[in-house]
Formats: structure tokens, C-alpha cells, sequence
């Protein structure tokens, strides 16, 4: 039998390639978007509703599947969204419904699709985090925290459900060449704001990285390779060498030469 597997943010970017993918490999595939209706209908794969901000949202899409489906084999937990800005001038507001969508929403699923799982003595969530969710970046603070929190709870919720027969990974991206920047939630240049210059100058190279990112098949590739291994890591990377490599220069370097790099890399 056919493995059911649901991704969040199937409409787009990495999710849209992922669940082609494993759609073609002749799994169950149900993707996730918040209006469906607007969608090819031929898109490969079936779209339902699910809207990270809306409290009741999780709980419908999992009957709503069950329904069709009667079982849920694999979670990708990968809806998400981009923000960026100075900690300074952004708003608690833009940060709480930053953490509602990155943070709060994924494991809102997750919440929902584990009894599911418990009573099937198996299953595998993969919570998309970043490698940007490693480290402090400038201007994206509270893109690297929500994701830093996600993978930091994953970890947890590992631990809890190994019991189970359920197993929990996350998957962090690199830059990869998505319309990311055309979703991504920014907090204004202000044209008298100390950090004018260099937002906007950080902003342009963010933009840069992802045109120049890898192909969104490398990361459904990957994650079509976790679902396929038996004896999971607890983190795993899609990236390019340097940013992967950027990780390895977190962990052995004083934090001080570290934090140097990286400011000379944004230009900070």
C-alpha cells in the first residue's frame, strides 16, 4: 500500500517540487495551500485548505484527510514564511504572527497528526527548519529564531514519540531559487532610519542568494531519501558547500570570529 503523506505548502517553492516528486513515485500525496480553489486542478497531487493562522485549521485538514485517506504515514511540516528587518523597528505584531506561521502552525499539525500516528504504531514527521535557524543572521532575526525554536522543540518532541513508533527529523534549506522574496514579509525601509544603508543593502543581497539558489528538486530529492531511511539522523541539511560549511565554522570558532564573518559577509 501506497505510504498517504501530507505537506504543508504545496503550492509553491519546495513543497510544490517535493510533492510532485513523491506524487511521480506513486505515493498518496495531499498538499496544502490556503485557497485551493486557485490551483491547477492537474497539478499531480490533491490540495486541501489549511491556513497556519485560523486555530481550527490543523484539526479539519487531518479529518479531512483521514476521510479520504484513513491513514497518515508521513508529515512535512514545511509552510513557512520569510520576514525580515531590523530588531528595532519591527513590530510585536509583524513578530507574533511571524511565530504563529514558522512556529505555532507547524507543530498546531503536528499536534493533530500524532494521534494518528500513535494509533498506528508508525510515522514520520520532517519539520522543515533552515540553516538560517543556526544562527543570529542581520536583518532576519526573527526568521533564524522561529526556525531555531522549531528544530529546537523538534528534538523534544523526538525524544517523546520515539515510544511510539513515530520518528521526528528536521530538514533545514539553504537558499534554494523559489519565489520566497516575493512572500516574504518585510518591515519598511524608513528613508530616516539609522539602518537604511544597510538593510536595503542586505535586503538586495537576500534576493541575490535565492536567484542564485540550488534547484527546489535537490531538497525533494533529499526528502524523498529520508523518507526511504531506515535509521534517521535527528538533523539533516540541504544546501550549498559554504553553507553547510558555515555550520561547521559555528561550532569550532570563538563566537566573537565567528560573528566577524558573518558581518563582513552582510557588509554590517
Amino acid at each position: 500500500m501506497s505510504k498517504v503523506i501530507l505537506i504543508t505548502g504545496a503550492s509553491s517553492g519546495l513543497g510544490k517540487a517535493t510533492a510532485t516528486l513523491l506524487a511521480k513515485r506513486k505515493y498518496r500525496v495531499f498538499g496544502t495551500c490556503r485557497i485551493p480553489e486557485q490551483h491547477d486542478p492537474t497539478i499531480g497531487y490533491e490540495l486541501l485548505s489549511l491556513d497556519l493562522n485560523q486555530s481550527d485549521s490543523a484539526s479539519q485538514l487531518v479529518a479531512e484527510v483521514m476521510q479520504k485517506a484513513g491513514r497518515i504515514d508521513v508529515l512535512i511540516n514545511n509552510a513557512g514564511a520569510g520576514i525580515t528587518g531590523p530588531v528595532e523597528e519591527t513590530s510585536l505584531s509583524a513578530m507574533q504572527n511571524h511565530f504563529t506561521t514558522n512556529f505555532f502552525g507547524p507543530l498546531s499539525v503536528a499536534q493533530q497528526v500524532l494521534p494518528v500516528m500513535r494509533e498506528q504504531q508508525s510515522g514520520l514527521i520532517i519539520n522543515v527548519t533552515s540553516i538560517g535557524g543556526y544562527m543570529g543572521l542581520p536583518f532576519r532575526g526573527f526568521y533564524s529564531a522561529s526556525k531555531g525554536a522549531l528544530g529546537i522543540v523538534s528534538e523534544a518532541l523526538r525524544m517523546e514519540v520515539k515510544q511510539f513508533g513515530v520518528d521526528v527529523v528536521t530538514l533545514a534549506p539553504g537558499d534554494y531559487a523559489t519565489d520566497i522574496a516575493a512572500r516574504r514579509i518585510y518591515s519598511p525601509l524608513k528613508d530616516k532610519s539609522s539602518y537604511y544603508a544597510v538593510y536595503k543593502a542586505s535586503l538586495d543581497m537576500m534576493d541575490d542568494h535565492v536567484d542564485a539558489g540550488l534547484h527546489p528538486d535537490t531538497f525533494a530529492l533529499t526528502v524523498d531519501k529520508i523518507i526511504h531511511t531506515k535509521n534517521r539522523k535527528v538533523h539533516y541539511l540541504s544546501g550549498s558547500f559554504l553553507q553547510k560549511l558555515s555550520l561547521t565554522l559555528k561550532r569550532i570558532l570563538p563566537d566573537t570570529l565567528f560573528e566577524k564573518i558573518i558581518m563582513n559577509h552582510y557588509k554590517v
